[in-house]
């Protein structure tokens, strides 16, 4: 099942600013969905991001 996760949400998750998850998004690092004028971000692309982030972080 598909879980998406509204901005808030998501930055919270994370302990991110609102606008430094904008900035991942409008870089393509974090994926996200836009339904209407609400965007979403998809929880996997949430652990996506994780994953990668501590792969460069050891790399």
């Amino acid at each position: 099942m598909l879980q998406l996760l509204t901005v808030i949400e998501a930055y919270t998750l994370l302990r991110i600013s609102k606008w430094k998850l904008y900035d991942l998004i409008r870089t393509k690092l974090l994926d996200s969905i836009q339904i209407g004028r609400r965007r979403f971000v998809p929880m996997d692309a949430l652990r996506d991001y994780v994953q990668q982030s501590r792969q460069r972080a050891y790399a």
